[in-house]
């Protein structure tokens, strides 16, 4: 079971992506702790996608993305029927294939598209308060 908290951030995303380098670049402006799970260098298991799935509450199948290059090389251009249990090794042995960065936060859990969907995550720094309070 991946252990979550409110304070603590963690972000599953691959740094080889612009978007993934450009989501945890925002998540490391945070004032939260930040724990990134770079999955183009650490191996994130079946069981924990199989959660992240769940908690999301979509297929595994829609964390991939089909249109990428090393996927279609591997699974061609046809749409494709797998299990879940070959969706979850598809992660596995090609983690690069993930569709968008996942954060997880307290009972949280999204698929970040753009790197500005970060901000609404993030406690307004003080020089933002005394605006709103002025």
């Amino acid at each position: 079971m991946i252990a979550t908290n409110d304070n603590e951030i963690k972000l599953y995303y691959n740094s080889n992506t612009s978007l993934g380098k450009q989501t945890y670049a925002y998540v490391s402006a945070s004032e939260k702790k930040v724990f990134g799970i770079d999955t183009s260098a650490t191996k994130v298991t079946g069981s924990q996608w199989a959660e992240i799935a769940s908690k999301l509450k979509i297929a595994i199948g829609e964390l991939i993305n089909t249109e990428h290059p090393d996927f279609i090389n591997v699974y061609g251009n046809d749409k494709i029927d797998l299990s879940e249990h070959d969706w979850l090794r598809v992660l596995e042995k090609h983690p690069e294939t993930l569709a968008y960065p996942v954060l997880l936060m307290g009972d949280t859990c999204r698929v970040i598209k753009t790197p500005s969907e970060m901000v609404q995550y993030f406690e307004p720094d003080s020089t933002e308060k005394d605006v709103r309070q002025k």
